[in-house]
């Protein structure tokens, strides 16, 4: 993905089926990354193949009017690790727009007390924690997790979660122990479009219910071409449990563009959703994002 600015601009003005969003939603993208190559900003040790393109704020602003997205979420990228100031400036830059999720070490002790920095000195609004299915995710079971979670439950804050479908039964047990917490499993954690097995433990997940699913990562799941016929099949199982006031969009701008595009990522939920009433869509594209991030 080379992409300029104009190039992004030009992409969304070029789909007009998706880019003409009924005025009577008000739709809120909770799920989008920024980055900047500047040396003000630089990469974490941790990142060995950076990305060659910038995605900048601007050109989510343009993608934005041009789709008729009121509001966004920016979700720290973890190529600056636990370095969120690019969030934060965004967010600054942009208050009437944007709100930041950030990321802190969840190996690291002194991480509650970082994340009460970053909500009430920096502004963010949420913490995303990405446990990996392997060894090296195994911290997500530690006694580093519970004041963690507790200090987000404190702090008022959602928790979101990276994950695959092999860890939510360790998250589960943190769910129960924090019932006043609010928390979002990220694109239904990618749970494969043909195993129907591993979609079972997100489903679980629905008994607690301040538990959220954000529909998205569709592309990735599916083994078809757009609009992704079985990952949609996927997505009505987890609306038929959860419902659609505990499900959100999402595009994962700018990885979507090596996909469907940022104006198809809407037209998905907005089009290709035939099961979804137009309350539902009200609800999947805004409200539902809007309980956990209000605008305003």
């Amino acid at each position: 993905m080379n992409m300029t600015r104009r190039q992004f601009t030009t992409l969304a003005a070029g789909a007009p089926a998706a880019a003409q969003v009924p005025a009577r939603f008000r739709v809120v993208d909770p799920h989008v990354h920024a980055w900047k190559r500047d040396p003000r900003y630089p990469w974490a040790k941790e990142t060995t193949n950076p990305p060659a393109e910038d995605a900048l704020p601007e050109t989510l602003l343009d993608l934005m009017a041009a789709n008729g997205v009121s509001h966004t979420v920016i979700v720290h990228v973890i190529h600056y690790r636990w370095d969120n100031r690019y969030a934060r400036d965004v967010v600054r830059q942009y208050p009437q727009k944007f709100v930041g999720v950030c990321r802190v070490n969840p190996e690291n002790p002194g991480a509650p007390d970082d994340l009460t920095r970053l909500v009430r000195e920096d502004g963010f609004r949420g913490v995303r924690l990405s446990p990996a299915g392997g060894p090296a995710g195994d911290w997500i079971r530690g006694p580093l997790m519970p004041p963690l979670w507790r200090r987000a439950q404190d702090l008022k804050i959602p928790m979101t979660v990276l994950t695959s479908t092999t860890r939510l039964p360790n998250v589960a047990p943190l769910i129960e122990r924090h019932a006043d917490l609010d928390v979002v499993i990220d694109h239904m954690a990618d749970c494969p479009a043909d195993q129907p097995g591993e979609l079972k433990k997100l489903l679980d997940l629905a008994r607690f219910p301040r538990v959220y699913v954000k529909v998205s990562h569709t592309w990735s799941i599916s083994k078809q071409a757009y609009p992704y016929s079985d990952s949609l099949e996927q997505v009505r199982k987890i609306y038929d449990v959860f419902g659609p006031r505990r499900l959100m969009w999402g595009t994962d701008w700018p990885l979507v563009e090596r996909h469907c595009g940022y104006a198809r990522a809407l037209a998905l939920v907005r089009d290709e959703m035939k099961f979804l009433s137009e309350e539902d869509k009200r609800w999947m594209l805004g409200r539902t994002v809007e309980r956990l991030w209000p605008f305003g």
